[in-house]
């Protein structure tokens, strides 16, 4: 059964930074584009990045460019979110997400088959 774990959410002050990770198992993901979500109490779920299957293209929310950067490491099925000049605005739960796309990088919710469970990202002002 494909699995997603995303690990490295916590409590961080404004300005700092976090590296997120996900590890993926019991499937294919190295061949699938991968996108990062978050959710913020009474919000909706949004794309904040995503990268495609070989790590050549992606793509950032313009709230974040600049200060995150998502990569894979195909060999260790895993994925990387990190973050810099977080601000309270991108307190959230983290999702990872495999895509059902190797080259498209959609922002669609419906376009990703499998989810992790979340890791919550908390930035004290």
């Amino acid at each position: 059964q494909a699995q997603l774990v995303e690990s490295g959410g916590g409590l961080v002050q404004a300005g700092g930074s976090l590296r997120l990770s996900c590890a993926a198992s019991g499937g294919t993901f190295s061949s699938y584009a991968m996108g990062w979500f978050r959710q913020a109490p009474g919000k909706e779920r949004e794309l904040v990045a995503a990268i495609t299957w070989t790590g050549g293209s992606t793509y950032n929310t313009d709230s974040v460019k600049g200060r995150f950067t998502i990569s894979r490491d195909n060999a260790k099925n895993t994925v990387y979110l990190q973050m810099n000049s977080l601000n309270a605005e991108d307190t959230a739960v983290y999702y990872c997400a495999r895509s059902t796309f190797r080259w498209r990088l959609e922002s669609d919710l419906g376009a990703y088959d499998v989810w992790g469970q979340g890791t919550q990202v908390t930035v004290s002002s």
